[in-house]
This record gives C-alpha cells, sequence and structure tokens, in this order.
C-alpha cells in the first residue's frame, strides 16, 4: 500500500522570491565569456573554474530558447569526464544538466552517452537533432563537492554539455523519501493547460522547470479566477503560475480523466506528487467537484475535494509503476462537476545511492594530484561506477572500494616517491619509465602485499642511499630501501608477496612514437609457458587465459570472441591517452581490424602491460590504415618495446 499524504491549505499565496539567487550555481558550459544575466534574471559564468578536460565548441544551428545553448564542451578522450562543484555538505539541492547538440560537429549524429552523479549512474542521455533536453536531480550532497561526470558508451559518439546548474531547495521539500539514502530522478514536471511554454525562476523561487502540456482529446483548459492561491505551509511550495492553469473534461457529464506519465516499461519505485486547486467558486448547495486517483483502475487514498484559492496535494511515495500501468482522475457518485489537475511532478526513486571510495584513499590520491600536476586533470569518484575509475587506478570490488592499483608507468612524473603508506590496501604501484628521484620511502615496507615497480626512473635511488631505513625479512626481493644490506633489482621491484610461481609481475610497455601520428590496431601477446599467478585489474587478469592477451585497440567491447577462439578486450586498462577511431575501408575478415587508436600528441605514447617477469612471450603489434582519416594518407611511426628501438612501421592504404 503506498503512503498517500493528502494535504489542504487555505492560506494567502507567498510573494514570489526576491531576485537574489543565493544557493545558485549556473554554468555556461563550453562559454569562454565573462559572467552574464539572461532574460530570466539567472546569472551564468563560464565552466573553466569546475573542469580540466574537454574542447569548447559552438552549435551550428541557432536555438531561440537562451544563449547558454549556444556552446558546449565536449569529451573525446577518457572513459569520464567529471565537474567538480564545492557546495555545502548536507544540503538538498536540484541538480540540473542540459544538452543541446546543434549540429555542432557538423555529422548531423547527435550522441548518447551515460551520465553519473558522485559515482553512481544517474541517466542515460539521449540527445536531439533539434531539441533540448535537460536531465534532473534531487539529492542531498554527500560529499564537500558536487560530481557531475559524462562517459562514452558508444563508439565515435562523444560525451558533452551545454549547461550544468545547482539550485539549493529548502530541507523539508520532497519530505517522504530517505534522502540519506536516495536520490529522486526527475520523470517529468507538468503545467496543464498552461499557456507558457515553460515556467521557471523566477516565478519559482527554486527554478524548477514546469512544463506545460495542453488539453488532449476531449479536454479543455481552464483558469483560475483566485487572485491568489495558497501554497502556505506546503513543504513542496509549487508556483501560482504552474497552478493559475487547469485541464477538465468538455463534457461536464464525464467522469473521468486518464493520463499517462512517462513510465519505463520495467516496474521501478516512483515518487508522484499530483496539484490541485479549484479554478472558480462553486455553489455549494448544487455544485461538488470530488474525485479519486484510481491506479489500475483501484481508488488510492480519500476523495480529493479542491479547493478555491488554496493547493491540496496528493502525494505518492514507495510504490512500484511502469508504463503498463493506468492513472485516472474519477469522479466519486456524488460530485455533480468533472474532475481537473492542475500540475503533476513523477520522480524515479534512485537505487541506493553510493557512499563512494574509500575517504583514506581519496584523500591519498588527492594529495598524489597535487604533488603531480599532470594528474589533476581526473576528477570525480576514482572507482565509481564501477567500469568507470580513473585510467590509472585500479580498484577492489567492496560496496566501498579500496585503491589496490596504481597504474602510472610513463605519466611523466618527476620528483620524489610519495608516501603511500596510508593506503593501506595497495598491491601494485608501477611508476615506471618517468624521471622520479630521490630515495623509496622507507614506509612503503609497511605495505606488506605491495609489488613496486621503478624501472625507468634514471636518478632513483633503488639500494642503499646512506639514510636509515626499516628492516626487511632477508632474502626478500625489494625497491623498498632494506637493512638486510642488499642490492635490489633498478627493473622492477616487489615488496613480499604471494606467487605460485615464486617471480614477480613486470610490465612489458609498447612504445608507439617519434613519427605522429601513430596508430593501432591489435596488440597480442601469447605466453609460452604457463601462467599462474597475476596482480593488476580485474580485466586485465581476465585477459590472461591460458597466456593469451589480445587487445581489440580503440574497441568499445568489454570482451568478445572471434571465430578462432581467440577472445579480445579492449584496451582502455592499458592506455589512458590517444583517439578512437573507426577504419573507412572495412575487412570482413577480422572484427579487430575495424577499429583503432591513433596518437596525435606526445613523443612517445606507450602501452603498459603488466605480466609475470622472465616469462617468455611472442609480441604481436598489427596496423591497419584503412583510410580512418579520410586523407588516403597512411603514416609511418617508429615502434618501441621496454624503451629498445623494434622497428619503423609503414603503414599501407591496402592491407
Amino acid at each position: 500500500m503506498p503512503n498517500i499524504h493528502l494535504f489542504f491549505f487555505l492560506l494567502s499565496l507567498h510573494a514570489i522570491a526576491a531576485s537574489a539567487q543565493s544557493g545558485f550555481v549556473s554554468i555556461d558550459c563550453g562559454s569562454s565569456s565573462k559572467d552574464y544575466t539572461d532574460g530570466n534574471g539567472i546569472i551564468w559564468s563560464g565552466d573553466d573554474p569546475y573542469i580540466h578536460t574537454g574542447e569548447n565548441k559552438v552549435v551550428q544551428s541557432s536555438n531561440t530558447l537562451s544563449p547558454v545553448l549556444n556552446t558546449l564542451r565536449v569529451f573525446s578522450t577518457r572513459k569520464k569526464n567529471c565537474y567538480s562543484i564545492p557546495f555545502t555538505k548536507g544540503t538538498h539541492v536540484l541538480v540540473r544538466a542540459s544538452f543541446y547538440y546543434g549540429n555542432y560537429d557538423q555529422n548531423s549524429s547527435p550522441p548518447s552517452f551515460a551520465l553519473h552523479l558522485d559515482g553512481n549512474k544517474w541517466a542515460t542521455v539521449v540527445t536531439s537533432s533539434i531539441n533540448w533536453v535537460f536531465y534532473e536531480v534531487i539529492y542531498v550532497v554527500r560529499n564537500e563537492a558536487i560530481s557531475v561526470c559524462l562517459a562514452q558508451t558508444e563508439p565515435y559518439q562523444f560525451p558533452f554539455i551545454s549547461a550544468l546548474e545547482v539550485r539549493t531547495l529548502d530541507s523539508k521539500m520532497y519530505p517522504y523519501l530517505d534522502f540519506s539514502n536516495y536520490a529522486l530522478f526527475l520523470n517529468e514536471r507538468t503545467d496543464f493547460g498552461a499557456n507558457q511554454t515553460l515556467i521557471r525562476y523566477p516565478y519559482d523561487k527554486y527554478d524548477r522547470m514546469w512544463i506545460a502540456v495542453g488539453p488532449g482529446t476531449g479536454m479543455t483548459a481552464v483558469t483560475s479566477t483566485a487572485k491568489v492561491i495558497s501554497t502556505s505551509g506546503i513543504s513542496d511550495n509549487p508556483p501560482y503560475s504552474a497552478l493559475q492553469n487547469a485541464v477538465t473534461t468538455i463534457d461536464a457529464t464525464e467522469t473521468s480523466i486518464y493520463f499517462y506519465p512517462t513510465l519505463p516499461i520495467i516496474s521501478t519505485y516512483v515518487y508522484m506528487n499530483f496539484y490541485f486547486s479549484e479554478v472558480d467558486v462553486l455553489d455549494s448547495k448544487t455544485q461538488l467537484r470530488s474525485f479519486n486517483i484510481d491506479i489500475d483502475g483501484l481508488s488510492k487514498g480519500d476523495p480529493i475535494v479542491p479547493t478555491y484559492g488554496s493547493l491540496t496535494e496528493m502525494i505518492f511515495s514507495n510504490f512500484t509503476a511502469s508504463s503498463s500501468d493506468s492513472f485516472s482522475l474519477v469522479s466519486t457518485n456524488n460530485s455533480t462537476l468533472p474532475p481537473l489537475i492542475n500540475a503533476l511532478e513523477v520522480f524515479l526513486i534512485s537505487n541506493p545511492l553510493t557512499s563512494g571510495t574509500n575517504s583514506v584513499d581519496v584523500k591519498q590520491l588527492s594529495l598524489l594530484q597535487t604533488q603531480f600536476p599532470v594528474l589533476a586533470e581526473w576528477s570525480g569518484d576514482p572507482c565509481l561506477p564501477e567500469f568507470y575509475s580513473w585510467e590509472w587506478v585500479g580498484c577492489s570490488s567492496d560496496a566501498t572500494p579500496r585503491v589496490i592499483d596504481l597504474y602510472l608507468s610513463g605519466y611523466g612524473l618527476s620528483g620524489t616517491i610519495p608516501d603511500f603508506s596510508s593506503m593501506d590496501a595497495l598491491q601494485t604501484i608501477d611508476l615506471q619509465n618517468n624521471s622520479l628521484t630521490g630515495e623509496i620511502p622507507a614506509s612503503l615496507g609497511s605495505l606488506t602485499n605491495l609489488q613496486l615497480l621503478v624501472s625507468g626512473n634514471q636518478k632513483l635511488c633503488t639500494s642503499s642511499c646512506g639514510s636509515s631505513v626499516p628492516p626487511s625479512s632477508p632474502g626478500t626481493p625489494s625497491d623498498v630501501p632494506s637493512s638486510s644490506g642488499g642490492t635490489p633489482s633498478d627493473t622492477s621491484s616487489t615488496t613480499p608477496s604471494t606467487s605460485t610461481s615464486g617471480k614477480s609481475s613486470s610490465k612489458l610497455p609498447i612504445i608507439l612514437g617519434i613519427t605522429i601520428p601513430a596508430f593501432v590496431v591489435f596488440l597480442v601477446i601469447v605466453a609460452f609457458v604457463a601462467i599462474t599467478y597475476h596482480k593488476g585489474k580485474t580485466a586485465a587478469t581476465a585477459a590472461r587465459n591460458e597466456g593469451f592477451v589480445s587487445l581489440n585497440c580503440s574497441s568499445s567491447s568489454n570482451s568478445y570472441t572471434n571465430t578462432m577462439g581467440i577472445t579480445w578486450y579492449s584496451d582502455d586498462s592499458y592506455i589512458y591517452i590517444g583517439e578512437k577511431k573507426g577504419v573507412v575501408t572495412t575487412k570482413t575478415f577480422s572484427q579487430a581490424m575495424n577499429t583503432l587508436r591513433v596518437f596525435s600528441t606526445r613523443k612517445n605514447t606507450c602501452y603498459s602491460i603488466p605480466f609475470i617477469k622472465d616469462t617468455k612471450v611472442l609480441v604481436l603489434a598489427s596496423f591497419f590504415y584503412g583510410n580512418y582519416d579520410q586523407k588516403s594518407s597512411p603514416p609511418s611511426c617508429d615502434l618501441q618495446f621496454d624503451g629498445n628501438n623494434w622497428l619503423t612501421v609503414q603503414a599501407s592504404v591496402v592491407i
């Protein structure tokens, strides 16, 4: 049985809020302009302070809705790109993300992609060639900043965003949801019978958007003769402008109004607000408007008798519904007038919200980003949602994930190695092929399951450096300074860990560079001895079945098996830069040939593939140009292996 709460209020209308926008954040994405005020009195600012990635673009198709929609920011690299908006923890807020494609790329192909909030899945964004779309969530801020991330889910469909807004709400609004664990995702907010297309700030002081819906077949719009409609005491406080119109039946003898909220096909938990206000002064002796709300033909709660000049709100919470359910307003037997409805809000209730990645790990990552500015471009939750971790971070699968791996090989890091000892779940720190100096922190010796990889840092001290160090068990292979007097290897290293093979894991960097742009279609590594142990990312571990690693470069598929029984994996876990492309000239003999990753920046671009040290392997790198850039000009590039020259690759127009 749903929780139903009926309120009748007969007090005067609140005055429209003053124009002061305390608690508003209005971000014009992709704009380089200074702050400006739009026609609604909303003050907008550019998005540079909130994000460090993406490209600013201008739409080709003009719009008449708002100048805010004329620019956007698009993201063509990384699994996810995140806005970070400082906000007071515990604040009730409305967050709205807006998207207007406007054919900015002149491809006439509006993309779809994922939207995340604080490490939680929010929505699948489906953009339009001509229309503006927006997505809205109401929740309580759980951290010191609001994180809104956009993630690519389809090949060649790059996420973008036009505007991002945060609006502070009264903490008493939408009272029948446990905001400590859940959020409300807006499904629709309807103003029935309105003359205006859209009602928002300043008419709604919280800047909720009310979309006008005209009367349907057999219906008519009616306007209230009341000069004020009191919402005093109603926690959700809808604006007068959304209540002054309503729809009812043309035929006064008709007893039902049917309406169809936009709900998912699969039954889900729903939160609904119905708003009713009588539009005329009725003769109490001869006129009565009384009706029930029916769901699938069953009446829910007591009859509604709207009152002139005040608001009646019916709230349905904690019930499930889907697109197959029917909703109707049905007159009671003693009613002399047909039903009416002024406004409606429909929300989907989220799954339980995550508390995010372990806070100690997050704090240490933040310090790491401060020390190495090249890492500062990553924001949002480092581990969540699942499959959308930062490219250089590996995470556990716990409800509150721990950071277990740091893959920082070839990131151009310089300076000393920081103290990672507070991240006590770490299993792998790969710092190979950087420019690190100084000593390896002795505190890392406390991480008993740690594998530390530091080869390729020529000025890093990996043996006795004349400083006091903690003791280490005799015979332990380690690059963590040890008082045993041994000299550890300077090419790869581990602190004590468990391995059935008795060998340590290393990484095989495959380096593409010198000649730009370079590209690669797929990489294959075949081990000639059985592999029984590996620590690394989950996807990488799975890829090592039977000693094979098969990477379909730029593939958006997590994995697939071809007709020869070879299982191919995406290369996202092994490299964080480069652009994904599809060939123009297709080759049917191998699906792996249809995509490639191209590198248009940096001198050297490296794949880093965890593998067991001392394993004898075959490494195969394949290249199929396929006129991916439509220039009919296949490039050449140098191929390097573990810092050694391998060969010069000369691509071909045909295979």
